[in-house]
């Protein structure tokens, strides 16, 4: 169970990395989803992987601990409240400037449609 757990929290987190990467908009914000998701895996993993564990100390011998998992619960909840703000400010950005590119520079379109209102004048 702990291999299965690693190899979803490395595949998570490379994939993430490597959308974070892009220089298009929405592959930027489904890298940062996966990399959350792989960060709230890791979390949810330092509680102790027990199934049928009890969070309740002195209790069993077998316990998982509930501050992860209340963690994770409220990184979850965050998490989806900040992809949704990205999302509008994206969603904003290609409206206003009709590009989703995210490393700040123009797109070769626009620079070429002011190039010719220049030389139109």
């Amino acid at each position: 169970m702990e291999l299965a757990f690693a190899l979803t929290i490395g595949t998570l987190t490379a994939s993430g990395v490597y959308l974070l990467l892009r220089a298009r908009t929405f592959p930027v914000i489904v890298g940062l989803t996966l990399l959350s998701y792989g960060v709230n895996l890791f979390l949810f993993s330092t509680g102790r992987l027990v199934t049928g564990g009890q969070p309740i100390l002195g209790s069993t011998d077998n316990y998982s601990d509930p501050l992860p998992q209340a963690l994770v619960l409220t990184a979850i909840v965050i998490g989806f409240a900040m992809t949704a703000f990205v999302v509008v400010l994206a969603l904003r950005k290609q409206a206003d400037h009709h590009d989703d590119h995210v490393d700040g520079r123009e797109s070769s379109a626009r620079l070429r449609l002011e190039d010719e209102e220049e030389d139109g004048r």
